[in-house]
């Protein structure tokens, strides 16, 4: 009688397939990753940039004013957004906002 199943040699084709398979997804997916921190990122700036210019605009403040803390904001965001862990700094109504962490993502900029 002869005994079914798979031979040491059909099973290592099949773990090299799925090896090679894996070496090329993997890279792709952490780009997919970064592009799409950097896109959240760059659309929470416009989130803060759209709040301060707002307030400026209720409040008639100068072009060189800076609201002074999140709390005066809380009408206009309902959550203050972060990048990754790091919350965004508010910039004077001029300005543009920056990502809090510049350092490592200096791609992240309106």
């Amino acid at each position: 009688m002869r005994k079914r199943g798979f031979t040491l040699v059909e099973i290592m084709i099949v773990v090299a397939i799925i090896g090679l398979l894996a070496a090329i997804a993997i890279p792709n997916f952490i780009k997919a990753r970064e592009t799409a921190e950097k896109n959240a990122c760059i659309a929470n700036l416009k989130q803060v940039q759209g709040a301060v210019q707002v307030w400026a605009i209720d409040t008639g403040a100068a072009s060189t004013a800076t609201p002074a803390d999140t709390g005066v904001l809380s009408n206009y965001i309902k959550k203050w957004p972060k990048c990754k862990t790091v919350a965004y700094v508010i910039p004077a109504v001029s300005a543009d906002p920056v990502c809090p962490n510049v350092a490592t993502n200096s791609d992240h900029v309106l």
